[in-house]
């Protein structure tokens, strides 16, 4: 694999307007196609949350349940991710609490867009969301140093757990 150096000004200025975006194109898709490692996501089966330990370089703790297991992940800056599993392998929600956010995309998987989505019409407080459609609940909210939030899948959380157990 070659790595190409990043274009110097005068050669920036070459390429003009339109080549800077077929360049800045051509690079963004030649990422996409980069492989990526296989993580588990909210509602996604559960592939290997060990490969999450592994590509972010956290601690994993595993604790099971009657109906669930519970894998806490530490992250490098203290910030605890917990992802809750069922028995058939489904991650059904997501928490996180710590000083720093967690990438929640990756943690979120299809449904980052709908905290997006909650994050721009929310008119609550600017350190609280909340998002509850009969599909998915979704409550994120703290400031800089304690961040705090779950998500998770409302037909998809086991008979007899509360949704209280989720955080």
């Amino acid at each position: 694999m070659s790595v190409q150096k990043p274009l110097t000004h005068a050669a920036s200025s070459r390429l003009g307007g339109s080549g800077m975006i077929l360049a800045l194109s051509i690079g963004l898709a030649a990422a996409a196609l980069l492989p990526k490692p296989a993580l588990a996501a909210l509602g996604a089966p559960y592939v290997s949350i060990e490969a999450d330990q592994t590509a972010l370089h956290a601690s994993l703790k595993v604790t099971p349940h009657s109906s669930y297991e519970v894998h806490e992940l530490t992250l490098p800056s203290g910030t605890l991710v917990r992802e809750y599993v069922t028995t058939a392998g489904i991650v059904f929600a997501v928490a996180w609490n710590g000083a720093s956010k967690p990438n929640l995309s990756q943690f979120l998987g299809p449904y980052f867009s709908d905290l997006n989505a909650a994050a721009q019409t929310s008119r609550g407080g600017h350190n609280r969301l909340d998002l509850s459609r009969s599909d998915l609940v979704i409550q994120a909210g703290g400031h800089m140093r304690a961040f705090f939030g779950r998500a998770y899948l409302v037909a998809a959380v086991p008979a007899g757990v509360s949704t209280d157990e989720l955080r």
